[in-house]
């Protein structure tokens, strides 16, 4: 039984986090600025920016006299930008460093019982925690005073919930709390209510021993708690659908999601599954297997809109209005507005809708529990349910598992953009020690055993281990058959990898964005004109003896003209209308607020493979050493060169051929191979067949004929088999008994069974198999790797000695190469193979050659470079290839001219881990250029002579046309351990970087965001998952309509989507400033207008107010927006600076102009001689006038004037009589 807390007007319910006002839905400002909360929550607008102290700004101005020209601080794009350069284009470098392991120690637990500090590691954000126990005298007391002040105190209570809280109720410890309030890092604030339920059950079944921990020296209670080992009630909170439940232990919340049992420390006691009684703990602790956003009934989506401060606003004017007697305007506002307001709702009833469809799975699954076999509904599952994966109805997974037994073949594209579908392997005990379920990104090593909530199943089949023995009792379920292949629940609901992207899409970081934050400035400083405006008239009311009444609404009326309660809105049409275009170029975006901050990108990051070259490798041929020589021998480029080596080199050929048959992760599906587009290139080089339990597929060079011929029922312990595509078809079974003497000499049988395959893993470069070939006592292992990494593991005399020469001279002329090697295991069985470690068989390997691959650009790749090039975007590439290979791509395409220098470095001492070690800088042509390694900045050689005149100009140009090739080891160490002005030096001149992980991919951009770049990623895999997510505007290459990888996805596979979203991002930033200033003008004219008008207590008209509004601003505003992309990128980025000189001057100079001719139009008119001065009669409007017509008239056309005037046209927008409106 739940108890609840006193009633609390503010906090929210559990699970009812799905609020968006629709304030927030209407435009970039509302959805960047407004928190998206629990209901009843305060929805904060986000004004902070990144502040630096005095001692940061004094080191940012010694590394700017160290670092010269390069780290220069961007001056202003507006004003300056005509007189920049590329190499003068730099970012801010400050010295800070923006990265987890800092953020998580800021937010480390404190002393203090009644705040509580938690790092989200997934979401990159802060949380402060702040226990209250509410007052009930206060409480009491509040409620008289919403009574009394007509509901006024209420809304000030929601609108800053702080001060409500410390008003009803008092800061208490985490323990006593009844009421939580979680502060986020931009000051936005929720509160929540705790909640008490009788549980009953073992403490170390809700928190791991690592959360056991004593915070308080002073506890008391913590060894009585300890040695219970009880929780008798559970009190929790749920935010933004996360848990948190109070440990008495550590007297603290914590996160349910971060438990992870201590029996699964091997696979065998994974295997057992769950009983009854822990399932019904358990479920408790984790609720439902759904991920169930809630939906919030129309008319909480009402209430919620207009308790909104900016509907709040819109209601107070239209009420004004009416009072006024400005019936019809009013009318017709309420009637807009209105039709607004259900326009809106019904659009986010429709999008929270699809969020629900989209993010809702349920489905049948079949659960090893209690010693039998069972169906339940997948809401069902907890952490430790062990599920079959092999059963037909399965066809999506439910939730996060850990693979056991069997192995299958999934699509991840819904959560990554990667459409080549993934091979998962079944975990090991090691695999259960490592995981680690607090980690923000599954890594690596850990992935390919990890099945994603959410993917799709391509393949499932039986591991090669037997399963559950079907007992008596699984006929009562009607289950005929023991399940072939399990895996085991680690997390459920929101806690899995797509609970988490649903969350970061309902509830994304407020945008700090400067445009966004200059607009609740600019709005502050039109309010203040709004109040001076206020206090001007209500003096000259007094003055001329107008009712009090009358007074006080004439003066409230000049607010509403000041600040129309439409501005907000008007700043997203040129967003819409941008989306809309994009939408039409098959890109698609689910973060709008990234569209304007599209128009702003100044650094752009690209993977290389399948991004700027070709999905697919060609084999351009492969090379292997000659045993007499040692050195390679000639470039074999058809694979029956391998076949028809002469006698002195058979051997190594023919184990090159083997190991590019077996050492890959190709997979057969339905007669089809898929797997890596590397792989399926080298497989189907050999011409080989692959056969998976019995089930063939044939590379492109088999006929049809000869692999029909080939096919048949593959049995045994082996799962998958090649052969040559004439060889004889043999039962495996026979193969592994050794009955040789049993087949005819005649016979021609060769298949390589592979035994068991280690996973090709980033971190070491390599994968490799165990592999069992025909008629042979033992075993053979390939291995297959970058070639840096093979030197390490194989034998020193089996590496040709020409090996770093010819390795050189492929990458330089941009090949991609793969060194392969083998090794005999004569004394191995199946059952030891199971069990050796990977460590131990890829050592003292024997080099066998290398493949070299043929990644040729793609078509437009060359042209978007130059054209980003020419619009002073610098580019970078990012990826996990070879750095040569890297750098010769990047020559060839264009992103680094020919005529750069390029150095990279090697460590000469020591290695990435060691902070002592010591690395030089070399030019990749010529070795003895070197970089100082603290400066970066060209050494001069021993040879080179400063005092010859002529040599003096040469060594000065060196010292700026060079780049840097980082590759992945030394970019890890320098974030480690190098001071920051060489880090941020690295960064600043860094043009490539290769060998990098995906987790280094996601480093780089956020260490470049934090020297001031506003970055995009431009990527089409799993690999960029986590640096198309951290950039400023990532752009995923995908199939997909939509990825939740990253905030736009484009269906073409080229980057021409790059100039296109920064096109539209230019345009629609240049249309949200013109709007902006349009929309503020307006307001200022039509306040002059008022206010000389007031002088004599007249006022505009109803109906000119409605001509104004609805004739003449909300037509041209809409016209406005609609002017599309200027089809070329200019050098010159719009300003997102609201508040600079240039928009500042403009703006000013435009209300001095309109204000000058509108007081010039009314002294004119009074000194006309037939100007008869208005009477002034106490109570009536005094609407009828000359200064009214004038003045009305003049304003009509100062509407339409500046209109024109601030409907920017090239170099962002096209001309404004190409407006598709104007036609």
């Amino acid at each position: 039984m739940v108890s609840v807390p006193p009633h609390d007007p503010l906090s929210t319910r559990p699970l009812d986090h799905n609020v968006t006002s629709i304030s927030q839905m209407d435009g970039p400002l509302g959805r960047a600025s407004n928190l998206q909360s629990s209901e009843g929550s305060q929805q904060q607008p986000a004004l902070q920016g990144r502040l630096f102290s005095s001692s940061n700004m004094h080191s940012y101005n010694s590394l700017q006299n160290h670092a010269n020209e390069e780290i220069n601080e961007e001056e202003e794009e507006d004003e300056d930008e005509d007189e920049d350069v590329m190499g003068e284009m730099q970012p801010m470098l400050m010295p800070t460093r923006s990265s987890a392991t800092k953020k998580r120690a800021h937010f480390d637990r404190k002393q203090d019982r009644c705040v509580q500090h938690v790092y989200l590691e997934e979401e990159d954000v802060g949380l402060t925690l702040t226990g209250y126990r509410f007052l009930q005298f206060q409480l009491y007391l509040y409620y008289l005073a919403c009574l009394l002040s007509g509901g006024i105190i209420f809304l000030l209570g929601r609108w800053m919930p702080q001060r409500y809280m410390a008003f009803v109720a008092k800061k208490c410890e985490m323990g006593l709390a009844e009421s939580i309030t979680i502060e986020n890092a931009w000051g936005q604030i929720v509160t929540e209510t705790v909640f008490t339920k009788y549980y009953g059950g073992p403490i170390s079944s809700v928190f791991s021993p690592e959360q056991m921990t004593k915070v308080h020296d002073d506890d008391d209670g913590y060894e009585e708690s300890m040695s219970t080992g009880m929780l008798h009630d559970m009190r929790f909170f749920d935010y933004q659908y996360i848990r948190f439940i109070y440990n008495p232990v550590s007297k603290i919340f914590l996160r349910n999601s971060q438990w992870k049992d201590t029996e699964w420390s091997s696979i065998a006691l994974c295997e057992r599954g769950l009983g009854r009684e822990t399932h019904q703990e358990r479920s408790m602790v984790f609720g439902q297997n759904v991920i169930d956003v809630q939906e919030k009934t129309v008319g909480q989506l009402l209430v919620q809109e207009v308790l909104h401060p900016f509907y709040i606003f819109q209601v107070f004017s239209m009420v004004l209005w009416f009072v006024d007697g400005y019936v019809y305007y009013a009318a017709c506002i309420l009637v807009i507005s209105t039709v607004s307001v259900v326009t809106e709702l019904i659009d986010t009833k429709r999008t929270m809708r699809r969020m629900r469809t989209m993010s809702k799975f349920i489905c049948n699954a079949k659960v090893f529990r209690s010693g039998i076999w069972r169906y339940i509904g997948s809401e069902e599952l907890v952490p430790g349910d062990v599920f079959d994966i092999t059963d037909s109805d399965l066809t999506v997974f439910p939730c996060d598992a850990l693979l056991l037994t069997g192995d299958c073949i999934v699509n991840e594209s819904m959560l990554t953009g990667e459409s080549v579908p993934v091979s998962k392997v079944p975990a090991t005990d090691m695999t259960l020690q490592h995981l680690d379920l607090s980690m923000a990104n599954i890594p690596s090593d850990i992935s390919r055993h990890f099945l994603f909530s959410g993917t799709k199943i391509v393949r499932a089949r039986p591991g090669t281990r037997s399963s559950k023995k079907l007992r008596p009792e699984d006929a009562e379920y009607g289950i005929s058959q023991p399940p072939r292949g399990l895996a085991m629940v680690v997390r459920t609901g929101f806690n899995t990898t797509k609970g988490t992207l649903i969350r970061s899409m309902l509830f994304p970081k407020p945008n700090d964005f400067q445009f966004y934050r200059d607009s609740f400035r600019f709005i502050g400083i039109l309010a203040c004109i709004a109040f001076c405006g206020f206090l001007v008239s209500t003096v000259n009311f007094i003055r001329m003896g107008v009712p009090v009444q009358l007074m006080i609404i004439k003066a409230l009326d000049l607010v509403t003209i000041v600040v129309p309660p439409a501005l907000p809105a008007t700043m997203s049409i040129g967003t819409s209308f941008a989306i809309a275009r994009l939408r039409r170029s098959n890109i698609f975006c689910i973060s709008p607020t990234r569209v304007n901050i599209g128009g702003k990108i100044n650094c752009m990051c690209f993977d290389k493979t399948g991004t700027l070259t070709e999905d697919g490798l060609d084999v351009l041929g492969v090379q292997y050493g000659d045993y007499a020589t040692n050195v390679f021998g000639d470039l074999k480029s058809r694979v029956e060169d391998l076949q028809s080596t002469p006698d002195s080199r058979q051997e190594k050929s023919t184990s090159l051929l083997y190991a590019m048959a077996t050492c890959h992760s190709v997979k057969s599906l339905n007669g089809e191979l898929i797997g890596d587009p590397l792989d399926l290139k080298m497989f189907d080089f050999t011409r080989w067949i692959l056969e998976e339990g019995g089930l063939g597929a044939r590379t492109s060079g088999v006929s049809e004929t000869a692999h029909h011929h080939n096919r048949g029922v593959t049995g045994g312990i082996v799962s998958t088999v090649v052969r040559p595509p004439n060889a004889k078809r043999f039962n495996l079974d026979d193969v592994l008994a050794h009955l040789p003497a049993e087949m005819s000499e005649s016979d021609s049988f060769l298949e390589l069974g592979i035994i068991r395959c280690f996973e090709f893993v980033s971190f070491l470069r390599r994968m490799s198999v165990i592999v069992k070939k025909l008629h042979s006592p033992g075993m053979e292992v390939y291995v297959k790797g970058a070639p840096e990494a093979m030197i390490d593991i194989c034998t020193k005399e089996s590496l040709p000695l020409d090996y770093k020469e010819r390795l050189s001279y492929y990458t330089h002329h941009g090949y991609r190469v793969i060194a392969c090697a083998t090794k005999s295991l004569p004394t191995l069985n199946f059952v030891r193979a199971q069990r050796v470690k990977r460590e131990q068989i890829e050592s003292e390997l024997t080099f066998l050659g290398f493949i070299v691959f043929e990644n040729k650009l793609k078509p437009t790749t060359a042209s978007v470079v130059t054209t980003l090039s020419n619009a002073r975007i610098r580019q970078v590439m990012c990826t996990g290839d070879n750095v040569l290979t890297a750098i010769s791509v990047s020559r060839e395409c264009g992103l680094i001219q020919r005529t750069l220098q390029v150095y990279a470095p090697r460590f000469i001492n020591g290695d990435s881990m060691a902070e002592d070690a010591r690395m030089i800088w070399e030019n990749i042509d010529d070795s003895q250029l070197t970089l100082d390694a603290l400066t970066l900045k060209p050494s001069m050689s021993d040879s080179m002579d400063m005092s010859n005149g002529p040599e003096f100009p040469v060594y000065s140009h060196m010292m700026n046309d060079y780049v840097l090739a980082v590759t992945g080891d030394c970019f890890r160490w320098m974030v480690d351990y190098a001071p920051t002005s060489t880090l941020n030096r690295m960064l600043v001149k860094g043009q490539i970087f290769a060998r990098m992980s995906p987790d280094e991919k996601h480093e780089l951009v956020e260490n470049l965001q934090a020297i001031g770049y506003c970055v995009g990623f431009c990527g089409d895999g799993a690999n960029d998952c986590g640096a198309l997510k951290a950039a400023d505007v990532g752009i995923s290459l995908s199939e997909a309509e939509a990825s939740v990888a990253a905030p736009f996805t484009s269906r073409s596979n080229d980057i021409v989507c790059v100039v296109k979203v920064i096109q539209e991002g230019r345009a629609a930033l240049v249309t949200s400033f013109s709007c902006f200033k349009y929309m503020a003008l307006y307001s200022i004219i039509q306040f002059t207008s008022v206010s000389l008008l007031y002088t004599f207590a007249s006022n505009l008209g109803d109906f000119q107010f409605l001509y104004i509004d609805l004739v003449l601003i909300l037509p041209i505003a809409v016209f406005m927006g609609r002017t599309e992309a200027f089809p070329i990128l200019s050098p010159k980025r719009p300003t997102a600076n609201l508040v600079s000189k240039k928009v500042l001057t403009s703006l000013i100079g435009q209300i001095v102009i309109q204000g000058c001719f509108q007081a010039a139009l009314f002294c004119i008119v009074r000194r006309q001689p037939w100007y008869q001065p208005p009477k002034y009669e106490r109570g009536a409007k005094n609407i009828l006038c000359f200064e009214n017509t004038s003045l009305f008239l003049l304003s009509i056309f100062q509407y339409i004037l500046i209109a024109i005037v601030f409907s920017v046209g090239p170099p962002y927008r096209k001309p404004m009589s190409s407006n598709p409106s104007a036609s």
